[in-house]
């Protein structure tokens, strides 16, 4: 078997679409994104998974086992793939490069996002309206205006507003002379209304 990955040779199609696989535990694992099929649960929560690494991944959840530790900062991670993300904040590596504009990231979904600016697509559909947008985070500060909430409050005159870049110029009438703490004033003022005004229009997002 082992042999086939010098070879080349992938004896085990999937009857499906046609992709071809080396190894039957190989062709196996991907029917499963056809058949839906979820045989791993865990034993804590009852969650079901495709892959056995991906239970495996979970319950570290549950044990609050953080195996990846980083070490210049010492911040542990349970997946992997999250600590490779965060080393990449230490070297500045950007090994995701843009084909049309050669603009690098650091992430891959950030260069997808990226993408979209040279494709204009706009993936993302307003239910309500039909407006779309390139973003689902643009999407989501859309869907506020909607719903009529107000989910970002000035903790000084108690002001409710819409959108967070509006909260953020109300507040320079309050914080001119303390601009440096702004930001973490900012973060302490988005309360829970957001989420539970989504959660009330789940068909939305």
């Amino acid at each position: 078997m082992h042999l086939r990955t010098h070879t080349d040779e992938k004896p085990f199609v999937c009857e499906v679409c046609t992709k071809a696989f080396s190894l039957k535990s190989s062709l196996d694992r991907h029917l499963r994104t056809h058949t839906k099929e979820k045989p791993f649960a865990c034993d804590v929560c009852a969650k079901r998974f495709s892959e056995k690494s991906d239970l495996k991944k979970h319950f570290r959840r549950h044990t609050k086992e953080k195996p990846f530790t980083c070490e210049l900062c010492n911040k542990a991670f349970i997946r992997k793939s999250d600590f490779e993300r965060h080393s990449r904040i230490h070297t500045k590596e950007k090994r995701f490069a843009c084909d049309v504009c050669t603009k690098r990231f650091s992430e891959k979904s950030d260069l997808k996002r990226h993408l979209l600016t040279h494709t204009k697509e706009k993936p993302f559909s307003c239910d309500v309206c039909t407006k779309a947008f390139s973003q689902k985070s643009y999407l989501k500060s859309h869907l506020v205006t909607h719903m009529n909430e107000k989910p970002y409050a000035c903790d000084i005159c108690n002001k409710t507003f819409s959108w967070l870049k509006c909260l953020k110029s109300h507040l320079r009438a309050h914080t001119e002379k303390e601009p440096i703490g702004l930001q973490q004033h900012l973060e302490s003022t988005f309360t829970d209304s957001y989420e539970e005004a989504t959660e009330s229009m789940p068909h939305l997002l």
